[in-house]
């Protein structure tokens, strides 16, 4: 087989470590395009002329149609986490090639990071440390009595990878969960544990709340501001997707009346400017679109994609192919 590495240097010495590397070699024949992404698109028609296979990820060009014109051996492409919407053109399935990606192996870090800041919340960490720090005398410093996981209700928007991995280790954790999305069907609620809920139960009836929805036309600023004004006082949202979702001139609004909390990965301008009002509150904790970089993410990442690659070669079905029919509902 013949693999295509359309990936910047960087990226791919992160994703495809040396034992990563071997694997991929043992498959076939590898050719790599080098420099950054203005870089590839230049290399690109000649590198996928005799492919077979590629491998595309972050800082990958988006792939125009006369390259694939002229890339008529292409049959699968492989992308390294999971947004290939604008990379990837649909276009793709009426040529006959099939598409996967790695969308859950990034959905473990997230939902365990979605988990550590409810528990961080709910256990308020920080204000102790605080006070201790501050040199509080140890009989004096004020404990806040924290809530358990256990026992809460927390609500969820979307329902596709990390939702379903942050719905079973809230479940593990004894918490109950509701879940608004629109393609959720009432026999899979049942299969993953869960309540089907409307958008408004989900933020007006849980204490914990977590927006894990796509970037789709129908997602943009769908959680405005009379959705973010039903969240209960002292609840805590927590909001590691897109932030094309979220309505984030409300948010800040509702979040200046200091009456619930919330935990910020991802903003309408990253980085986030150094003069932004969010870093003015106390009852936010912001974090710079971290919630996928776990340390053992990238090595996973590389070895899920060559072993996808592996079934394809023995004939074997896919285990993360995305299908034609579902390729509206990605992020």
């Amino acid at each position: 087989m013949q693999i295509a590495i359309l990936i910047p240097d960087t990226t791919y010495a992160q994703l495809y470590p040396p034992d990563v590397q071997a694997r991929l070699h043992r498959l076939g024949t590898v050719e790599q395009a080098t420099g950054n992404s203005a870089a590839l698109a230049e290399q690109a028609p000649a590198l996928l002329a005799g492919a077979e296979a590629l491998l595309a990820g972050p800082g990958t060009p988006s792939l125009k149609e006369e390259w694939l014109d002229a890339a008529p051996n292409l049959k699968i492409i492989g992308y390294s986490t999971g947004s290939v919407r604008g990379i990837i053109p649909p276009t793709i399935f009426g040529r006959g090639i099939r598409l996967f990606h790695n969308a859950p192996v990034i959905a473990d870090a997230v939902a365990e990071f979605s988990i550590g800041l409810a528990l961080f919340w709910l256990r308020r960490f920080h204000a102790h440390d605080q006070q201790f720090r501050a040199g509080v005398p140890w009989k004096e410093i004020q404990v806040t009595p924290g809530r358990l996981l256990a026992g809460r209700w927390a609500g969820l928007v979307g329902a596709g990878y990390v939702a379903q991995r942050h719905i079973r280790l809230l479940l593990a954790f004894g918490a109950h969960v509701r879940v608004y999305d629109p393609y959720l069907t009432p026999e899979r609620a049942a299969e993953l544990g869960v309540e089907k809920a409307s958008l408004e139960q989900v933020f007006g009836e849980s204490e914990i709340i977590a927006v894990h929805a796509p970037k789709t036309p129908e997602t943009y600023h769908m959680i405005n501001a009379d959705i973010l004004a039903r969240i209960q006082p002292d609840a805590i949202l927590i909001q590691n997707s897109r932030a094309w979702a979220m309505d984030q001139d409300a948010l800040l609004r509702e979040l200046q009346t200091g009456r619930f909390w919330a935990a910020l990965d991802v903003f309408d301008k990253e980085p986030l400017p150094a003069d932004s009002p969010f870093f003015q509150l106390d009852n936010v904790l912001l974090t710079p679109h971290m919630a996928g970089k776990a340390r053992s993410t990238p090595g996973k990442l590389g070895h899920a994609l060559v072993d996808e690659l592996e079934r394809y070669q023995r004939g074997e079905p896919l285990r993360q192919e995305i299908l034609a029919e579902k390729y509206d509902q990605l992020a």
